[in-house]
């Protein structure tokens, strides 16, 4: 396994990140402490879930398989949605983050996390109160380091600026989505953060599955995938840019003997502006299969084969 530094930290965080956005969806406590398991037996040390993943269903699972190598985990969880129904109960207020990081810390059965995101924009809170409250929760060990996800690139320039002009603790990654028919961060969010210093941990990267070749255009998603209660989400997404991708994706899988998985989790992480990829499993020998794409990194040649397959 590969360890990266995470933004301008001393913290090491493996270069596969376990998604939890399954965890009490349609995957029970048993299924996700298998998956966790299995994730540290291959070395993967960084976990990421969010309050908002079954309403803290996703915490509460990551809790009870954290628990007993909770020094082993690097656990990254968000604060933003709406948790309740009050004009309080959303945002990137102080008060939505101070209660939010109770409600995660008691759900997740431990008495600090280790990076603490904000999860969406919010254009109705003063960044300077946002990042006052992140640094008081530092200062009060519950939070380590802080990050955020779904920004642009000048949004998480702001964000900086209001840090360092008034002595806060900073934004140290960025989570946003990203995949071979997804690059639009390319463009502003990856020169940003190589410039500044920010880790960058991508979600969205197997685009649910769907460029694996996992599943198939108009057939019935497989029992106990993601897409099993909605076929109707599937559907939508094969659009016909999709269904070109596949196949070529298929073809170079052919011809460089590795999965689609590989190809696709190697690609994003050729770019040495990626720090960690996130990527859910369901069962563990899809652990194993995403852990060989760093076990084994792409050739350049491969990396830009898979860049040219995008169109």
């Amino acid at each position: 396994m590969q360890y990266r530094r995470l933004g301008r930290t001393g913290l090491k965080v493996s270069s596969l990140c376990l998604g939890t956005n399954m965890f009490g969806g349609y995957m029970d406590q048993a299924a996700a402490v298998r998956v966790m398991d299995a994730g540290r037996e291959k070395g993967i040390n960084f976990i990421d879930t969010s309050d908002s993943y079954g309403r803290g269903a996703s915490e509460t699972m990551v809790g009870a398989g954290i628990k007993s190598a909770r020094s082993h985990w690097i656990v990254g969880t968000k604060v933003f949605s709406p948790m309740g129904d009050g004009p309080n109960d959303r945002g990137a207020s102080r008060k939505h983050i101070m209660d939010g990081v109770e409600a995660s810390l008691r759900r997740l059965g431990t008495d600090y996390i280790d990076l603490y995101q904000i999860h969406f924009w919010d254009s109705e809170t003063p960044l300077e109160e946002t990042m006052r409250t992140l640094d008081d929760l530092v200062s009060q060990g519950k939070v380590r380091y802080v990050g955020c996800s779904n920004y642009t690139g000048w949004q998480l320039m702001k964000a900086l600026s209001v840090s360092e002009r008034n002595g806060f603790i900073r934004y140290e990654s960025v989570q946003p989505g990203y995949n071979l028919l997804n690059r639009a961060i390319e463009a502003e969010l990856l020169p940003t953060c190589v410039d500044q210093g920010v880790g960058v941990t991508p979600f969205q990267v197997l685009m649910g599955g769907v460029l694996t070749g996992k599943y198939t255009k108009g057939e019935t998603p497989p029992p106990g995938t993601r897409f099993a209660a909605r076929p109707q989400n599937l559907e939508r997404m094969y659009t016909d840019r999709v269904v070109g991708l596949v196949s070529r994706l298929g073809d170079l899988s052919k011809k460089y003997e590795r999965t689609q998985a590989e190809l696709l989790l190697g690609w994003a992480l050729a770019n040495q502006a990626i720090t960690s990829v996130i990527v859910g499993c369901s069962k563990p020998e899809q652990v194993e299969d995403n852990v060989r794409a760093v076990d084994k990194p792409l050739s350049a040649e491969e990396a830009e084969a898979c860049g040219k397959a995008a169109g």
